[in-house]
């Protein structure tokens, strides 16, 4: 099921769709007002998607749910930051192999840690099939090369989607609240799935893609952030359709 979802979402990202688009044009090229009707749309689709205007139309409404949190926590804390990926090709320190993405969590998560006293900070993420080190244990030791004491870092290695990443942190804390930190578009979907399976997060985003820009820019950073939020919303999509179904079992 796992890899049937990751298979699944990526006819939904821009690049894939729009290349599915052209090869379709290619093939019914005898129906020349159809061709003309898919490259019009793949047209319309990819300068959409490469504006600062599409890119932040899609963006801003996942970003805008959550503001900045810089509020002091208690002492004892728990701060999760949630994985996302690295490259073990590259050879260097830990920090050097995280990607921007995680870059920024792992930041954010340090500065979340630093707001409160023996704070805890918490990784997840796998090794995704390669046999070599885990995310969770690639994030801890670029932590460790920040300064955070190894016995102030807890890790779940074996986590692969954020679903089980709340299992992991359910069956570690319990109800106890706690800061959870990922990027400012893939909060919405962590905070409904945390709360799904009855833990309390109070919401530290991070890595914000909405950027102010000129309308007529086109570029392949806006088009990656359109990725980003569109993989999102379809990741919502999945999570409801689940957990509607699980309901129906369950009755």
């Amino acid at each position: 099921m796992f890899w049937f979802k990751k298979i699944i979402s990526q006819l939904f990202m821009p690049v894939p769709l729009l290349v599915l688009l052209l090869l379709f044009a290619l093939l019914i090229l005898r129906n020349r007002k159809l061709v003309r009707s898919i490259l019009s749309v793949a047209i319309v689709l990819l300068v959409f998607l490469s504006s600062f205007t599409g890119s932040n139309l899609l963006s801003s409404p996942l970003e805008s749910q959550y503001p900045v949190n810089s509020r002091p926590i208690g002492a004892g804390c728990l701060v999760m930051v949630l994985g996302s990926g690295h490259d073990d090709s590259i050879t260097g320190t830990a920090i050097q192999q995280l990607s921007s993405t995680a870059l920024a969590r792992l930041s954010e998560g340090i500065r979340q840690f630093k707001l409160g006293r023996d704070c805890k900070l918490v990784f997840s993420g796998w090794s995704g099939g390669t046999g070599l080190r885990s995310h969770a244990e690639v994030m801890a030791a670029a932590a460790v090369e920040l300064g955070i004491p190894k016995n102030r870092i807890i890790t779940f290695p074996l986590a692969k989607d954020t679903i089980e990443e709340a299992q992991f942190m359910k069956w570690e804390v319990g109800n106890v609240p706690f800061r959870l930190v990922t990027s400012a578009s893939h909060m919405p979907r962590s905070m409904t799935i945390f709360a799904n399976v009855g833990l309390n997060p109070q919401a530290a985003p991070t890595d914000f893609i909405t950027r102010q820009g000129y309308w007529w820019q086109l570029d392949a950073h806006n088009l990656w952030s359109s990725q980003r939020a569109i993989h999102e919303y379809v990741g919502q999509l999945w999570f409801e359709i689940k957990h509607q179904s699980e309901i129906g079992v369950s009755n």
